[in-house]
């Protein structure tokens, strides 16, 4: 697994051997973030990876120009990939790494409002379907909330879904802030 683009195109990441992550495919990856790089810029945005995993979306977005990158995992195992991938690109000064419960974590923050949001939770989560509406309220207002999920779950009704794409058994969807001055495409 490898960063896609931006400035540390092409450098390794980690990962663990097993199922202990299920990590977006490079090509997904690639795809996902020209549909954002269609929507806004990642130069100077405040990104939070949910689910993080390895942390390759945080990282991804910030070889494209993010500040800074948010990486909430409750596994501590996991998440000492995302410290060691972060330390290993040389960008842990613009990483914060916090070991809890996504959910939990969401249903609680009070902080400043990000840019973009990732969750890549593991398709069996019971909250999945409440996911959209725990973010979108922490978006900045051209902000985007991105939830990769199973194909058979759709998110069709939801008032501030911007758009839907297949990939494989993936499906990822990206939901727009409140607040969104620009029309969706």
């Amino acid at each position: 697994m490898r960063i896609i683009a931006g400035r540390l195109r092409r450098r390794t990441l980690r990962a663990p051997s097993g199922n202990l992550t299920r990590p977006t495919t490079d090509r997904t990856r690639e795809a996902l973030f020209n549909l954002l790089e269609a929507r806004l810029s990642f130069e100077d945005a405040d990104v939070l990876d949910l689910f993080a995993g390895t942390g390759a979306l945080g990282l991804e977005a910030i070889s494209r120009g993010a500040r800074t990158a948010t990486f909430v995992e409750q596994s501590s195992k996991v998440m000492n990939y995302v410290r060691q991938n972060a330390s290993d690109l040389d960008v842990a000064d613009q990483c914060w790494i916090l070991r809890t419960d996504a959910v939990a974590y969401l249903a609680r923050y009070s902080g400043p409002p990000f840019d973009v949001i990732f969750a890549d939770p593991p398709y069996a989560l019971n909250d999945l379907e409440r996911l959209p509406d725990l973010a979108v309220p922490h978006l900045k207002p051209d902000g985007r909330f991105v939830l990769e999920h199973d194909k058979r779950l759709a998110f069709d009704d939801h008032p501030h879904l911007d758009t839907t794409r297949p990939y494989g058994r993936t499906t990822v969807s990206v939901f727009y802030a409140p607040e969104a001055t620009d029309t969706p495409q």
